[in-house]
C-alpha cells in the first residue's frame, strides 16, 4: 500500500524527493581460521578487533550502491582465532534530493539500513565455525560520518595532505561544497 501511495505522490509531484531501497545483498564474505584446530585448545579468552568502512558509488542517474565492509579479527594471545571480512551492499533509488544531502544519505542513512543485515551475516558465519556467535555492537553512522568529514576537512586544510576523499562517489555534475 505504501508503494502505491509513493507512486501516487510522485505522479502528482514529479519533483518530490525519492529515496527507496531496491535490493540488499551480501557482496563478499571471507572467513579464515588459520590456527584451527590447535587454537581450540587454548584456555585464554579471545580479544576482538573490529574495523568498519563505508563506501558508495553512483550506478546510474538515480541509482546508487552503498556498501559497508567489516573486518573482525579475533586473537588468543598472538594467534588468530578467526578473521572474518564481509561486505554488505544495497541498491538505492535516490532522486530529486539536493546535492548537499546526498553525502549524508549515502554515508549515514544507507549504512544504517544495511548494518542489521551485515550483523546477522557475521554472526551466522561465525556460528558455522562451531564457535559462539559474535554480535557486533550498534554503530552510530552519523557520528562516524561527521568524524570522517571533520578529518577530511582538516586534511584538506593542511597543505601537505593533498585532501583526502570521503570515499563517496557523486554522480557526474555534482560537486562537494
Amino acid at each position: 500500500m505504501s508503494d502505491q501511495n509513493a507512486q501516487a505522490d510522485q505522479a502528482q509531484n514529479p519533483n518530490a524527493p525519492v529515496f527507496n531501497m531496491q535490493r540488499v545483498y551480501l557482496k563478499d564474505l571471507s572467513l579464515e581460521m588459520p590456527n584451527a584446530p590447535n587454537i581450540f585448545l587454548e584456555q585464554e579468552g579471545p580479544k576482538v578487533e573490529v574495523a568498519i568502512n563505508v563506501g558508495g558509488q553512483a550506478l546510474a542517474d538515480t541509482v546508487y550502491e552503498s556498501t559497508i565492509t567489516v573486518t573482525v579479527t579475533t586473537r588468543i594471545g598472538e594467534k588468530v582465532l578467526y578473521l572474518v571480512e564481509a561486505t554488505q551492499g544495497g541498491i538505492f533509488e535516490i532522486s530529486n534530493v539536493p546535492a548537499e544531502q546526498l553525502d549524508p544519505l549515502m554515508g549515514i542513512v544507507c549504512p544504517t539500513m544495511l548494518y542489521p543485515y551485515l550483523r546477522a551475516n557475521i554472526a551466522d558465519a561465525i556460528t558455522r565455525t562451531s564457535l559462539p556467535p559474535l554480535h557486533l555492537a550498534e554503530v552510530n553512522f552519523q557520528a562516524l560520518f561527521e568524524q570522517r568529514m571533520a578529518q577530511a576537512a582538516q586534511e584538506a586544510s593542511t597543505p601537505a595532505a593533498g585532501g583526502r576523499d570521503s570515499g563517496l562517489i557523486l554522480p557526474p555534475g555534482v560537486t562537494r561544497q
